[in-house]
């Protein structure tokens, strides 16, 4: 039986802090700067390639495995938010919609900035889902 796919958790954890970081940059310097976690983010959902999680790997004092184990999964689910906020944020701002691109990004960074200190909004939503899958499946099953 071969082991799930995993992140180990210090990888997960330099991707929102790169979120985190280049979003809140975004607000003084350039909304531009929201392409850098918005392209990592859509090459590791799209390809399998995250540039943050490529790099953080080379910084691992342990093995991958010696770390918390983080579900590739789920990784993507809560990629899938962050990339939507991103865009309509960068939308918002690149076409004059100021409000829609503060509504967004500060969406991300609040998620980003809540998952660095231990709970994960995105993770809540996949297992609210999932929930819910499972009691139409049951219900369904029922009938």
């Amino acid at each position: 039986m071969s082991k799930p796919p995993f992140i180990p958790r210090p990888l997960v954890r330099a991707n929102q802090w790169t979120i985190l970081l280049f979003t809140v940059a975004s607000w003084f310097i350039s909304p531009w700067l929201l392409l850098v976690p918005l392209v990592c983010n859509l090459g590791g959902l799209l390809f399998n390639f995250n540039p943050v999680i490529k790099i953080g790997r080379r910084f691992l004092k342990k093995r991958p495995s010696d770390y918390i184990p983080e579900d590739v999964t789920q990784q993507k689910f809560n990629s899938t938010i962050a990339i939507t906020c991103l865009t309509l944020g960068l939308i918002g701002f690149t076409s004059g919609l100021t409000v829609m691109g503060y509504v967004f990004t500060i969406m991300v960074a609040l998620a980003s900035g809540i998952a660095i200190l231990g709970f994960c909004i995105g993770c809540f939503l996949f297992f609210q889902i999932n929930q819910l899958r499972y009691k139409l499946k049951k219900n369904e099953a029922k009938v």
